[in-house]
């Protein structure tokens, strides 16, 4: 297939360099295709959460008559019809209109995502883990499934795994972002955790309780190990600088929930972040690590009591 415009993937170019630098970092150690189309994804993703926020790459605000729920529904009509091969004149939707072409993604999983932000749209309550899950799946793990796919996966455990992938970056991204998102009015810890930590939902962010928030965070990391764990297993199956970069991504945001729970209550004084120098430690280690899992044999099924990605 063609090569994208110049102008589509400079848009993309710039918008994962202004949103992501650990994304940024990781996508480095993609061949030169994959990562054209790893970015026109992460730059339509992006795009797509701004909108819903009202915000650009992640910050700020953004004037707009229209609702939340209408830019929403705008996002779905614009999506579909990327897939029907209507012209769009937004750089990130011509993006993922190539991206998805290029790479034979089904349209359920962008859809699938666009529905995670409805539930942020429309105020959705998690009450138990598995409501939790949901939510980083729509959000996080369908798009470590559209990876996959960029990447050249198309095996369903393969891509189980990359789901997980998915539901261990937004577990850690809940965890850093607790009370930046309680501001808002937005709890994904699970509202069950909460109360047998005795902390009223409505007070999450509320000094007296920071101890008791730093326990409940503990335990949210400790659910997203073992997903972690299957990413690192599903390395095997990917090409070698894929593998690579996904490696180095893990390792990242792995990190940043090791210093949230390191930190305790005070996590959330100013924000965790990896600085230049480790990301680039990750990098060296993700490359370790897809070397690594060229000399293993089959690996191991995967455990029947995770949380498992609709089919």
């Amino acid at each position: 297939m063609n090569a994208p415009a110049p102008a589509v993937l400079g848009a993309s170019e710039e918008a994962i360099a202004k949103g992501s630098k650990s994304f940024a970092a990781a996508a480095r150690l993609f061949g030169p295709r994959m990562r054209e189309d790893a970015v026109m994804l992460y730059a339509w993703c992006r795009h797509c959460d701004d909108v819903v926020d009202g915000q650009e790459l992640g910050h700020g605000r953004v004037s707009s008559a229209a609702s939340p729920a209408e830019r929403l529904d705008g996002l779905y009509e614009e999506t579909r019809n990327a897939y029907r091969g209507a012209p769009s004149a937004h750089p990130a939707f011509a993006a993922f209109a190539e991206v998805v072409k290029r790479n034979d993604i089904p349209e359920r999983y962008p859809l699938q995502l666009l529905e995670g932000f409805r539930m942020d749209v429309e105020g959705r309550r998690y009450e138990s883990l598995d409501d939790t899950l949901t939510y980083c799946y729509h959000v996080a793990g369908v798009v470590g499934v559209m990876m996959a796919l960029i990447m050249g996966a198309r095996d369903e455990v393969v891509l189980d795994r990359a789901s997980d992938l998915g539901l261990g970056f937004q577990l850690t991204n809940i965890a850093r972002d607790v009370m930046e998102d309680a501001a808002i009015g937005r709890i994904y810890l699970p509202t069950s955790f909460l109360a047998e930590a005795g902390v009223p939902e409505a007070k999450v962010a509320a000094p007296e309780h920071r101890a008791a928030v730093a326990g409940v965070v503990a335990r949210l990391l400790d659910v997203a190990e073992p997903y972690y764990d299957q990413a690192l297993i599903g390395m095997a199956a990917l090409p070698f600088r894929a593998a690579a970069a996904v490696g180095a991504a893990r390792g990242v945001y792995r990190a940043i929930g090791v210093e949230v729970r390191r930190r305790g209550p005070k996590a959330w004084d100013a924000r965790v972040s990896t600085s230049t120098a480790q990301k680039a430690g990750f990098l060296a280690g993700g490359l370790a690590q897809a070397l690594a899992t060229r000399f293993k044999g089959a690996p191991p099924p995967r455990p029947a009591h995770l949380w498992t990605r609709p089919q």
